[in-house]
């Protein structure tokens, strides 16, 4: 089983927090997921402009990951297998999404699992 999706974009699982101009925070994003081989989805809010950060953190060890889907209304970056930094266009306001791929071993399984981030940008 894989622990809840940790992910962190303006405040990452579980919630939101605002973001500096500077740097990036981490987001809470809402979410769980199931198991190695299973795909997820989670929710985070991002103001228009603002910058996540998003370390994934799953059961097991991650081995590699990459972007299925780029986002529509920013940028995606890979800070490494387990982490994304994504940054919503300025003075874009509305829905955006995006989804990554990992691959892992847990103690339960091993797979490919995508995960669909849905953005509201504010």
């Amino acid at each position: 089983m894989l622990s809840r999706i940790a992910f962190l974009l303006a405040a990452a699982v579980l919630g939101f927090m605002p973001l500096s101009a500077q740097a990036a925070s981490e987001c809470p994003v809402v979410g769980t997921m199931s198991s190695w081989g299973v795909n997820s989805t989670g929710y985070f809010n991002v103001s228009s402009g603002g910058r996540c950060l998003f370390p994934v953190k799953l059961d097991g060890v991650i081995a590699g990951s990459t972007v299925s889907q780029k986002p529509a209304h920013g940028t995606l970056k890979k800070v490494n297998a387990s982490t994304y930094t994504y940054t919503a266009k300025a003075g874009y306001k509305g829905n955006d999404a995006f989804a990554v791929s990992f691959t892992g071993k847990g103690p339960s399984g091993s797979g490919t699992s995508v995960i669909t981030l849905n953005a509201t940008v504010q």
